[in-house]
């Protein structure tokens, strides 16, 4: 199997919602853009899938000495070899690889957030960066283009967390912010212990609102000059947004299921934000 096999049998495997938006791009951005999805779901099993804390941190040592030996043209693994290609020919820092890893471990060391300026910068690392490097990839001439795309990662860190909320609460980990929580009469001991009631859909609606309004913010800095390159992006975010009035229309029960959209309607959405440009 080849490195770029490697990575494309990872995104196919992961069922996620980016892979959809992969499919429209032309053969060498879709290879680089899947070996950095490709990169992003290693580390971040390397912390979803350890239950040792110490393992798992060695192991992000590990990628953070790969990502360097990759910068040096040295790679050993399959991902990294699969990226290397692509770090120049797309303006790609090795600075914001190691921000991925900084995400990564920072779920090893915190589990509560206290407000939401401490929760935005867990998502700066966690997809902001995602997002910039992404960018990258699909094309910028505009540094707008690079702002609309922070804010967005932004947008889709939100979504996810309003999606997995119940999914985090059983590996312990609690995203949504303490004084969120106290200010709607909601307990950590309520989200641990799946409790859905009214207060509960008020803090998620909370959560679904700025959300969207993040997703508008983005939008409103994508220039018209990359919005026909950024489609990928703007693919990403037809699927996010109607996963989120999905979650709405369901009444928020996040907690004991995980709402999805099918394959097919995720496909359906991708095409028609590619038709209309």
């Amino acid at each position: 199997m080849s490195p770029d096999e490697y990575c494309q049998q990872k995104a196919v495997q992961s069922g996620s919602s980016f892979y959809y938006s992969f499919l429209f791009l032309p053969v060498e951005r879709r290879r680089a853009i899947t070996a950095l999805y490709a990169f992003c779901r290693e580390v971040d099993d390397t912390v979803d899938e350890c239950n040792d804390v110490t393992i798992a941190r060695n192991k992000l040592m590990w990628w953070r000495k790969e990502v360097q030996d990759m910068l040096g043209g040295t790679p050993s693994h399959p991902v990294t070899k699969a990226l290397q290609p692509h770090m120049a020919s797309y303006a790609l820092d090795g600075k914001h690889l190691q921000a991925i890893i900084d995400g990564m471990e920072m779920d090893l060391d915190q589990t509560r957030y206290l407000d939401f300026a401490g929760l935005k910068r867990y998502c700066w690392h966690a997809a902001s960066v995602v997002g910039i490097m992404s960018s990258r990839i699909f094309g910028v001439t505009q540094q707008e283009t690079l702002q609309y795309a922070e804010k967005l990662g932004l947008a889709f860190q939100l979504t996810n967390i309003i999606r997995d909320v119940g999914e985090d609460a059983r590996k312990g980990r609690i995203y949504l912010p303490v004084n969120e929580l106290q200010q709607f009469n909601v307990t950590a001991a309520d989200i641990l212990n799946a409790r859905h009631n009214e207060n509960f859909e008020n803090l998620m609606r909370f959560q679904a609102e700025r959300a969207q309004t993040t997703y508008e913010e983005a939008f409103a800095l994508l220039p018209n000059a990359d919005r026909r390159s950024q489609r990928p992006g703007l693919m990403m975010a037809a699927i996010y947004r109607a996963l989120l009035d999905e979650i709405q229309r369901d009444g928020f029960h996040v907690l004991n299921q995980k709402i999805s959209l099918t394959p097919i309607r995720k496909l359906w959405l991708a095409w028609k934000t590619y038709v209309r440009g």
